[in-house]
């Protein structure tokens, strides 16, 4: 697996995790961004790719600093290698 695809792989798997330990559906979520359904929905399957404000956004929807989700990005990138 190359190292992109882990990083790739890693991120998705900690958005989807960091929304439901908010305890929030994609919809719920979606309506704190002001998106639709689908903007969250496609970023959680790899479908969309998401830009730095974008991931600043989410993060500040789910509770948690983008420093704090970076370290557990990179922490999980650490674990995969």
């Amino acid at each position: 697996m190359g190292k992109d695809t882990i990083v790739w792989d890693c991120l998705l798997k900690l958005l989807r995790q960091a929304r439901t330990e908010a305890n929030l559906t994609q919809m719920e979520l979606a309506a704190l961004l002001d998106q639709p359904q689908s903007f969250v929905s496609k970023y959680e399957c790899g479908e969309r790719r998401l830009d730095i404000a974008e991931l600043y956004g989410i993060c500040r929807a789910l509770g948690i600093s983008t420093s704090e989700f970076m370290r557990r990005l990179e922490d999980a990138i650490r674990a995969a290698q």
